[in-house]
């Protein structure tokens, strides 16, 4: 399944974004919306369409680490088609390649970020009460 993937540009689509996120991490994965919604002015967004309608998206933002990978999230009946992939993949093209670059990945997608190319690094811990380990990417 192609989508298009974009950088969010317009309150429309950061609006978009928004809504993805609440219904992954909010709805299903019962995170505080105050743990949710935040750093989202430090932070650069995409948002992943399929037939013009809002599926996907993820965002980066530069810390004093590195630059750290957050709410990658698609919605349901999109998963498993290949947009959360297309989604990394484009967020890794933006940055660029003598960076770090890394994310905390939940204790059920490690394997797909492995897959991508990411190392665990460290023990796992808790965030948002959900099992998350620290993944690191290095580019070729």
């Amino acid at each position: 399944m192609n989508a298009k993937i974009q950088l969010v540009k317009t309150e429309v689509d950061y609006n978009a974004v928004l809504n993805i996120r609440r219904a992954v991490f909010i709805e299903e994965q019962n995170v505080p919306e105050s743990l949710e919604i935040e750093n989202e002015d430090v932070s650069f967004h995409v948002l992943a369409l399929y037939e013009n309608f809002p599926v996907g998206t993820g965002r980066w933002r530069k810390t004093s680490k590195g630059y750290k990978l957050e709410r990658f999230a698609v919605l349901r009946k999109f998963r498993n088609k290949g947009i959360g992939r297309d989604i990394v993949k484009f967020v890794l093209d933006q940055i660029p390649p003598e960076e770090m670059i890394f994310l905390h990945a939940q204790e059920s997608v490690i394997k797909f970020y492995k897959d991508l190319g990411f190392t665990i690094i460290g023990s796992t811990f808790i965030e948002a009460d959900i099992v998350h380990a620290k993944m690191i990417y290095k580019k070729i």
